[in-house]
């Protein structure tokens, strides 16, 4: 028989497992791809709005990280991927847009001078006399962001310039996501004997990047995931899968219309949440560790607004996080604004904006309706920019479950779940390595060599 390998989960990640598997082992083979949603793609999602390709998922990559890159050479496509346009976001705080501190890490600052203006002066004290203070640190310590950076610098600088940066990148916040999954090399520098919080950020922090930091691509994810399942000549079957079960030749996953698909071997590229009911009844170690995965939902509204809109020459904007000490408590709905047509620069007769919605622990995303989101949008680019005209085209998109919470301690729980797995079966996804799509490669190319080549470390 042809040898015959199932992919669950047509997103980034199983399309890049099935691209590797069909380049290892060539046209003699049958990948199958379950996948119920309406296009492939999971996260990642390409809409047309006022006529322009727009990302409405996940937007763009670190270009710092190879794997990107090495993947859209290795496809041909390396001449699509473009650059921002070197424009800077604001941060909104205190009821005030601010300039983006300059010289800090996901954040947290190298100098105090950083955050003049945007905290008080006694946390600017606070800062300076950082080094001046005992640091207890324990080799291989994982606290929360906000344990760390609260306990040292303090909660301003927490809500008002930490937050603001997880909040756009994870839907959390410093309280939900641990410092060796928001910042490795922070950890890093910390484990290495740092004196201090201040030294180990200086010594954290990357050279200045003379090129653009975040890549996308011209044409959006699509023209990637597009190339993807072409060459992998995968066969994509619209349905959800049930369970995987054990044969005496190897798998079957069970589809929800109650077919059996045969396999010598399976990938399971599919949400942290949806992974135990696949899986509990033949791997419950990581069934178990799947479930202490949390997740948040988001929301994005994409607008196009007539030509000539005035925006700021500025990326986008991030908000703070509440503090509940201040009166001028953010009046947004929104916890970021990405100005898509500054950033990455515009194209056709319109600008195009995307506003982000929902945050761990609300249901926001999930509980309010199109018409009410699309009114905090209009209501919030009036709030930041003074902006009131009617878009020419919008977009709704919501992601429910879709952002992985790295909390403290992930990397063991993650190696606990992959140690769960019997032999031939391999996880990959967004929630296992770290958060963005140069990790879901990886991930997956992990997954794929487990397949192929048996004694791979899980």
């Amino acid at each position: 028989m042809r040898p015959a390998y199932c992919i669950v989960g047509g997103g980034i990640s199983g399309l890049v497992a099935a691209y590797r598997l069909r380049m290892a082992v060539g046209a003699d083979a049958d990948i199958t791809l379950l996948d119920p949603a309406d296009r492939l793609g999971g996260v990642l999602r390409t809409e047309r709005v006022g006529g322009q390709p727009l990302d409405v998922g996940a937007e763009a990559f670190v270009v710092r990280r190879p794997e990107m890159p090495a993947l859209l050479a290795e496809l041909g496509l390396n001449r699509r991927q473009i650059a921002t346009t070197g424009v800077r976001p604001l941060i909104y705080s205190g009821g005030r847009l601010r300039p983006m501190p300059p010289g800090t890490l996901q954040g947290i600052p190298a100098e105090a001078s950083s955050l003049l203006g945007l905290v008080d002066d006694a946390t600017v004290a606070r800062i300076l006399d950082e080094r001046t203070r005992p640091l207890h640190w324990r080799r291989g310590a994982d606290p929360t962001v906000a344990e760390l950076v609260g306990d040292r610098f303090g909660a301003q600088v927490v809500t008002r310039s930490v937050d603001p940066l997880l909040a756009g990148v994870y839907a959390g916040s410093a309280a939900t996501i641990g410092l060796r999954s928001a910042v490795p090399p922070l950890a890093a520098a910390l484990d290495r004997g740092a004196r201090s919080l201040t030294d180990a950020v200086r010594a954290a922090l990357p050279p200045p990047a003379g090129d653009s930091v975040f890549g996308a691509l011209d044409g959006g994810y699509r023209v990637l995931l597009d190339e993807l399942h072409h060459r992998s000549a995968a066969r994509w079957v619209q349905v959800g899968a049930e369970r995987v079960d054990r044969t005496p030749q190897g798998w079957e996953v069970l589809d929800d219309e109650g077919t059996r698909w045969r396999a010598d071997a399976v990938v399971l590229a599919v949400p942290a949440p949806r992974l135990p009911k696949l899986i509990e009844h033949i791997a419950p170690r990581t069934a178990a560790a799947a479930r202490r995965i949390r997740v948040a939902s988001a929301a994005v509204v994409a607008l196009a607004l007539p030509g000539g809109t005035p925006l700021p020459q500025q990326s986008g904007v991030l908000v703070a996080g509440t503090d509940p000490h201040d009166e001028r408590r953010s009046l947004l709905n929104a916890k970021a604004v990405t100005l898509s047509s500054r950033k990455w620069g515009r194209r056709g007769n319109v600008e195009l904006v995307r506003l982000s919605f929902g945050r761990y622990g609300d249901t926001l995303a999930r509980d309010t309706g199109d018409e009410d989101l699309l009114t905090w949008a209009a209501r919030d680019l009036n709030t930041l920019f003074g902006v009131s005209v009617d878009p020419v085209d919008s977009h709704v998109q919501r992601w429910i479950d879709a952002m992985p919470q790295y909390g403290p301690g992930h990397a063991d729980l993650v190696a606990e779940l992959r140690a769960g797995l019997p032999p031939t079966l391999a996880v990959a996804g967004g929630y296992l390595d770290g958060i963005g799509v140069p990790a879901c490669v990886a991930s997956a190319t992990r997954a794929a060599d487990i397949l192929l080549k048996p004694g791979v470390a899980r």
